[in-house]
């Protein structure tokens, strides 16, 4: 049974730092890419960042550019996603997704999906 489980997520002032983790089991880590999507209230979900297998391939939305980090573990079996310069527009259910190729999970093509990780950034 695949599983992926966010977690790391809360309430931060804006500006402030947090780190989310979602952690893979029933996959062979390895041979996935990985992202982050997130839905704010009244919106579509939105790509926030992909990484590749070998972690050597990053992507990134706009918005998140130069303050989201995402990076990957596959020892552990664990991609995160680092973001700093919170903002209050950042508030949003933050979603983990797998996929076979990044742009796969850039287009929100991915296999599996966890159940998602509250962010709220309050101004």
């Amino acid at each position: 049974q695949v599983q992926l489980v966010e977690s790391g997520g809360g309430l931060v002032q804006a500006g402030g730092s947090l780190r989310l983790s979602c952690a893979a089991s029933g996959i062979t880590f390895g041979n996935y890419a990985m992202g982050w999507f997130r839905q704010a209230p009244g919106k579509e979900r939105e790509f926030v960042a992909t990484i590749s297998r070998t972690g050597g391939g990053t992507l990134y939305a706009n918005s998140v550019k130069g303050r989201f980090t995402i990076s990957r573990d596959n020892a552990e079996n664990t991609v995160y996603l680092q973001m700093n310069s919170l903002k209050p527009e950042d508030t949003a259910i933050y979603y983990c997704t797998s996929g076979t190729s990044t742009a796969l999970v850039s287009r929100g093509s991915g296999n599996y999906w966890g159940q998602g990780t509250q962010v709220t950034v309050s101004s």
